[in-house]
């Protein structure tokens, strides 16, 4: 079965066409900085490689663009849609609704556009994502897979806030947890690695943020919640704040709610901090001697380490802390400044190590370190596919 995989971030959508159970990987392909003046486009296959740069100012057009060069009559893959038998697509938040992959229908499509208020930077990217596909691969399956379903394992202490109980009994009000499809993947990877079922952190940096403690291959705690707004500090996403601020927005200063909503989703974070929201145009300006970015980035591993004291102490413990995603997998310099000063938690950075950039699975600590650091690439295109084919074959 040909499983073409949708994965439509916050600013960038990834792709991946495969066959299953071979795992076999006919093309894959990137395109980022969406909604920016150049967008980047990638496109390889076993024996091709192209790269564009584009104004791609929007998901739908982007969309358009991987259907256009799978169907390319010199460099495509496909000669029509109908070898296309599923496609996949990640969506970032099921609610209460989804908590196992599902295959789309209408009334799916409804609750998914229903929860866009709590995932406004992604969930109507999914639609569209959705919408499109089913237009040019008209035959095909389409399939949900929720970002939220490998936090269920979370305990009760650690989802439920704490308001009034019956804003949870009936509104649902809790802690869901995103980029499930990439925590799941990495932490598996990850014991696979280190040979038994540890005690350990996963570290998604990219655009978007968050970090997993996960014991026994479980997810235990998250730095999301209800949204993916909050936790650490993103690309344009403020991260945790005091909600009195956002009070003091609306009553003081005269702000309407939806202009706060804004701000803090689309205007801080990373972007708010130096004006640029892409982590390699922000370290760029910090080696020129850019105050702004420089501050911004130590603020960003301030609060991944302040994380990763907590998670310790809820999993009673740390055997390996794992860095992943776009930022996590390649910007050495981030690595280096979360692992500063950590001795306490028996983390040693091998600096040489670090600076090696790899699709492998490698730990960049050194022998003396208690603690393992290791970078693990996420694929969550593969782990997209591999439920979507067992959902379909059973």
């Amino acid at each position: 079965m040909k499983i073409l995989i949708i994965n439509s971030g916050s600013s960038s959508i990834k792709y991946q066409l495969m066959v299953m159970p071979t795992n076999e990987v006919i093309c894959s392909g990137m395109i980022d900085r969406i909604g920016l003046e150049t967008s980047n486009i990638t496109y390889k296959t076993s024996s091709d490689s192209i790269e564009e740069i584009l104004p791609i100012t929007s998901h739908k057009i982007g969309l358009q663009k991987v259907a256009e060069m799978l169907l390319d009559p010199e460099k495509g893959v496909i000669k029509s849609t109908s070898e296309i038998g599923a496609v996949g697509h990640r969506v970032v938040h099921g609610g209460s609704y989804f908590s196992d992959t599902t295959i789309i229908t209408e009334e799916v499509k409804e609750k998914i556009k229903e929860l866009s208020e709590l995932a406004p930077l992604h969930n109507p990217a999914h639609l569209v994502g959705i919408n499109v596909a089913e237009e040019i691969f008209s035959s095909a399956k389409q399939v949900a897979v929720f970002d939220t379903a490998f936090h269920q394992t979370i305990p009760v202490e650690a989802y439920k806030y704490a308001i009034p109980n019956y804003l949870l009994t009936e509104n649902k009000v809790r802690v869901y947890g995103f980029h499930g499809t990439s925590h799941k993947y990495v932490s598996e990877k990850a014991i696979d690695f280190l040979e038994h079922n540890s005690r350990i952190i996963t570290i998604h940096l990219g655009n978007g943020c968050s970090m997993t403690a996960i014991k026994d291959g479980k997810s235990i705690d998250h730095t999301m919640g209800f949204s993916p707004s909050n936790g650490l500090i993103m690309g344009t996403r403020a991260g945790d704040i005091d909600q009195s601020v956002i009070f003091y927005l609306i009553k003081n200063l005269n702000y309407t709610p939806d202009e706060v909503n804004a701000i803090l989703l689309k205007q801080s974070g990373m972007l708010g901090l130096t004006g640029y929201s892409d982590l390699r145009d922000i370290e760029a300006e910090a080696e020129k001697g850019n105050k702004d970015c420089q501050l911004a980035l130590l603020m960003n591993a301030y609060r991944i380490r302040k994380t990763i004291g907590s998670y310790t102490a809820a999993l009673n413990g740390l055997d390996a802390i794992i860095f992943t995603a776009g930022i996590g997998e390649n910007s050495s310099y981030m690595r280096k400044l979360v692992c500063t000063d950590m001795d306490y938690f028996g983390i040693e950075l091998d600096q040489e190590k670090n600076q090696i950039r790899s699709k492998e699975i490698r730990e960049i600590s050194t022998p003396n370190s208690k603690t393992k650091v290791l970078v693990v690439p996420t694929d969550e295109e593969y782990e997209i596919a591999n439920q979507v084919y067992h959902l379909l074959q059973s």
